[in-house]
């Protein structure tokens, strides 16, 4: 893939990382087009998993929202009382010099949009400011790695906190088993 493929995706990906800050309403644009807060209509994922408070809902590559450059997938999570509070984008499986491209892309956009990321609970892993946003990797079977970027919308601790009461760990547990690590 070309370094001008890896701009656009790194556009699109950080595109859908807009972060809000506790001051902003559960209005304000989430990634993709969609707004934090109450989902009135969404596209009818391919697979959906609940538990507690928290309906995951699963877009496979070329499914709208997983119709951009480099990606794999997408999950909406929707929170029972806040409402969509959080967006998860998976990127297609690379190694060596087109996931160092792909991640600096990713970096420099962010660092563009947002300001300079703080390193994130994994070696990896970058959090950009307010802790709204996470960028990090797995390692997929063959070897390869995925780049994931996750953004939280501003009733996420609400409804984490209502996740802990209903099941013992927080919403963010899912993003850990995603990624290998806690989220906020």
């Amino acid at each position: 893939m070309r370094r001008a493929s890896f701009r656009v995706a790194a556009v699109a990906i950080i595109a859908m990382t807009r972060v809000a800050s506790a001051a902003e309403t559960k209005s304000m644009e989430a990634p993709f087009g969609l707004a934090w807060g109450p989902v009135v209509e969404v596209p009818r994922p391919v697979k959906v998993d609940r538990e507690a408070n928290l309906t995951a809902l699963y877009y496979p590559q070329g499914m709208w929202p997983a119709t951009g450059p480099g990606t794999a997938e997408v999950v909406l999570v929707v929170c029972r009382n806040e409402g969509l509070q959080q967006v998860v984008w998976v990127g297609l499986p690379l190694s060596g010099a087109e996931l160092a491209r792909a991640r600096q892309a990713i970096h420099e956009e962010g660092v563009r949009r947002f300001g300079e990321p703080a390193r994130g609970p994994l070696g990896d892993s970058e959090v950009w400011p307010g802790g709204r946003a996470l960028l990090a990797s797995r390692e997929v079977a063959d070897g390869r790695h995925e780049l994931v970027m996750t953004a939280f919308g501003p009733g996420f601790a609400a409804c984490s906190r209502s996740h802990r009461e209903a099941t013992g760990h927080p919403a963010g547990a899912h993003v850990a088993d995603l990624v290998g690590t806690a989220g906020p």
